[in-house]
């Protein structure tokens, strides 16, 4: 027993050491012939890419290269859900959110202990901005944001509660008008940022728990408009060309990005080589490359991102950097006013 646990050390500190200089990925001592299996949970939009061309690209570059299989079990929901689970205790290994916040919740719990900001790009695997979705032939000339606060326009908005997309979209209607007023008078107009918000809110009809479900009732038929994700909207008009719908580019919105975190506390030793290899992986040309073909924006390349011409051209980006990041944006906005303001006035 005491040279079995010696053995497994050491070869997990010689395979972390080789991971250092980018050298081979030695076969796991956990595998015992059934391969590892690694566990991710992240928010819904993510399952195309991955279970469709990230997982399956790293299996077998792992098989090809090292010989031993890597299988992968995945759950999908509203980052705030996903978060909250980890936190009840699901063994994920792996987490892919919505928001920094998100992340920041499961280091303050003591789940994640690795700083997810020294990985590259700070953590941040993917981008994508938000847009309008509407019925075919746009009936109720929304062009803007600012359109979805007309009198009888049925919105569809997930729940801020449960839904990182949903934290992203109230950011990006005030943050638009913040952005749109100062390029029109040189000065960034709050009260009218706010008062643009609370007429949009009037309007939502639904609060689904996640994007993706948001995005599902939509298909249904039900609703005006939906505020989503580019790529939410992209993959809902490749997989389903019956949907009646059309995508609306407001001219300033902003790019949501998403971090990728280890949760260390449910992390093996024996496990933990084949966790830092799949990480390192999610930021390599060929993943890259795959979240750009699934309509994600790179967080490495803007020539990458070039390569998908269906990603639209927006007039004026931001990020969650223009509201001082998410230490600042989720209390002063997210809370101090959507929910202490906006929800309790409509």
């Amino acid at each position: 027993m005491w040279l079995t646990r010696n053995r497994t050390l050491i070869l997990s500190m010689t395979i972390l050491a080789l991971l250092a200089v980018n050298a081979c990925l030695p076969k796991p001592s956990s595998e015992s012939g059934g391969g590892v299996n690694i566990t991710l949970y992240g928010f819904s939009i993510m399952k195309e890419s991955l279970e469709k061309a990230i997982y399956p690209a790293f299996a077998a570059k792992v098989k090809r290269e090292h010989g031993f299989d890597v299988r992968f079990t995945s759950s999908f929901a509203g980052s705030e859900t996903v978060t909250n689970q980890i936190l009840q205790g699901v063994k994920a290994q792996i987490a892919i959110l919505s928001i920094e916040r998100d992340a920041q919740r499961l280091k303050d719990k003591g789940f994640v202990t690795s700083d997810w900001h020294t990985l590259p790009q700070k953590g941040i695997v993917n981008k994508t901005p938000f847009v309008i979705l509407v019925r075919k032939g746009n009936p109720k000339g929304i062009h803007d944001f600012s359109d979805l606060a007309k009198p009888g326009i049925k919105l569809i908005h997930p729940d801020p509660v449960s839904s990182g997309g949903a934290q992203w979209s109230i950011l990006t209607i005030y943050g638009s008008e913040l952005v749109k007023s100062d390029k029109q008078t040189g000065g960034a107009d709050h009260a009218r940022a706010v008062q643009m918000l609370q007429a949009i809110w009037r309007n939502v009809i639904s609060t689904p728990g996640s994007a993706r479900e948001a995005r599902t009732q939509f298909e249904s038929g039900y609703g005006d408009a939906l505020i989503t994700y580019e790529l939410d909207a992209l993959l809902m008009k490749k997989g389903n060309a019956a949907v009646d719908a059309e995508i609306i580019i407001p001219e300033a919105t902003i790019l949501s990005e998403h971090p990728a975190v280890v949760i260390d506390r449910n992390v093996s030793a024996a496990d933990r080589p084949v966790i830092d290899a799949f990480m390192q992986y999610l930021w390599s040309e060929e993943a890259q490359r795959a979240f750009v073909k699934f309509d994600f924006r790179s967080a490495t390349s803007d020539a990458l991102t070039q390569e998908n011409k269906e990603l639209a051209t927006i007039k004026y980006p931001f990020t969650v950097d223009y509201f001082g990041g998410w230490d600042k944006a989720y209390p002063e906005i997210i809370e101090g006013i959507f929910r202490d303001t906006v929800q309790k006035r409509k």
